[in-house]
């Protein structure tokens, strides 16, 4: 029996699993969800970055 991951949800923590983006392997926090895709920020020191990002290609961390 296949175990389910846990939902993706506002506020979670989440990593990139898409090859091809530039954001493979970046981990970020859940700022919104709409229908598919959610708002993700990722903080880098002085940068931060909100990118619509599929849920389909992000995993909780």
């Amino acid at each position: 029996m296949a175990t389910a991951s846990a939902p993706i949800l506002p506020g979670s923590t989440v990593t990139v699993e898409d090859p091809r983006s530039i954001y493979n392997g970046y981990t970020g926090f859940v700022q919104r969800i709409s229908g598919d895709q959610a708002a993700v920020l990722f903080e880098g020191g002085n940068w931060d970055k909100l990118v619509t990002m599929r849920l389909k290609d992000l995993k909780v961390s």
